[in-house]
């Protein structure tokens, strides 16, 4: 967030000074997925691991807005989940205003990780493409990394094994193979939720924000909410079998309906959401899933 001072100061995030010498990660981080794990791994073997990321490239490019992938107040979890693999350290993000760096080109760029952001070095997978229109690839990123003094590694992506979206490769130029955001929201609108977790190496978690609950209507084994208060992409519609509801500290095992206009739980249990909206809950967490996955990596 801006200053509220009204002056032209840098936001905080843009001078950490915890970021000096440490290895980031570039790409978009939407979905979080074991391809973005694995940059995130690989800085870790070199350093302190940082996702770097721009934010508000949808407002200036005039994208057409759309729900994210990982609801913002759930990312600090999966970072933290990524821990194990990444010597018990958890990754942290750093979110630059993608405004301020549209128009560098590939040099500029890694003059800023360099002098503004004082990093060690940098992680990419070998299909990155930076600065200004993409005009920087892999080979130019190593080269201008070396030229200032910048551990530089590619790395290779990793590939996406199931068949079911192969019409992406020929859909999408980007598309190669590789894991992607891309690929998750396809699958999340196909409703494979088995292969959702493949991509992700975990469960999906949609996020109900809770604050408005006279807009919930709740009975003994049945909570519905309008799809307007989930923080993040659903599945399509259809039924979703073995899901479980995070209460607190309460997993419990139900089924998720998601319709046109409103997502119904329905727990195997009497009266297991009769005091939901009774509680002062700000979220609500909905695993599609096995509970006993969430966490183990999914080859």
């Amino acid at each position: 967030m801006g200053s509220q001072s009204g002056t032209d100061e840098e936001p905080p995030s843009e001078r950490l000074p915890i970021l000096t010498g440490g290895i980031v990660a570039l790409g978009k981080f939407d979905a979080l997925h074991i391809g973005h794990r694995e940059l995130a791994i690989q800085a870790a073997k070199r350093g302190i691991p940082f996702l770097l990321s721009f934010v508000g490239m949808a407002e200036v490019l005039g994208w057409e807005p759309r729900a994210p992938i990982v609801a913002e107040c759930d990312r600090k979890r999966i970072l933290s989940s990524w821990a194990p693999y990444c010597g018990s350290i958890m990754p942290r993000e750093l979110q630059i205003d993608f405004s301020k760096v549209r128009y560098l080109t590939p040099c500029q760029f890694v003059e800023k990780l360099s002098k503004e952001l004082g990093v060690r070095g940098v992680v990419a997978g070998e299909n990155y493409r930076f600065g200004y229109r993409a005009a920087g690839d892999a080979s130019d990123l190593v080269k201008l990394c070396e030229e200032y003094g910048l551990e530089a590694y590619i790395i290779n992506s990793v590939m996406d094994t199931n068949q079911i979206s192969g019409d992406l490769n020929s859909k999408d130029g980007k598309e190669r193979g590789q894991v992607s955001s891309t690929r998750v929201r396809y699958a999340l609108h196909k409703g494979d939720m088995k292969y959702v977790s493949e991509l992700l190496g975990r469960n999906h978690r949609l996020i109900l924000m809770m604050e408005d609950q006279e807009r919930f209507t709740s009975e003994r084994n049945r909570l519905s909410a309008p799809k307007s208060c989930l923080l993040n992409l659903a599945p399509k519609e259809g039924l979703y079998e073995n899901c479980s509801v995070l209460i607190d500290k309460n997993v419990i095992p139900c089924r998720v309906i998601v319709d046109t206009t409103y997502i119904h739980l329905e727990s195997y249990e009497v009266a297991s959401f009769s005091c939901v909206t009774s509680q002062d809950l700000k979220i609500l967490g909905i695993d599609f899933g096995s509970p006993e996955l969430e966490g183990v990596q999914i080859l």
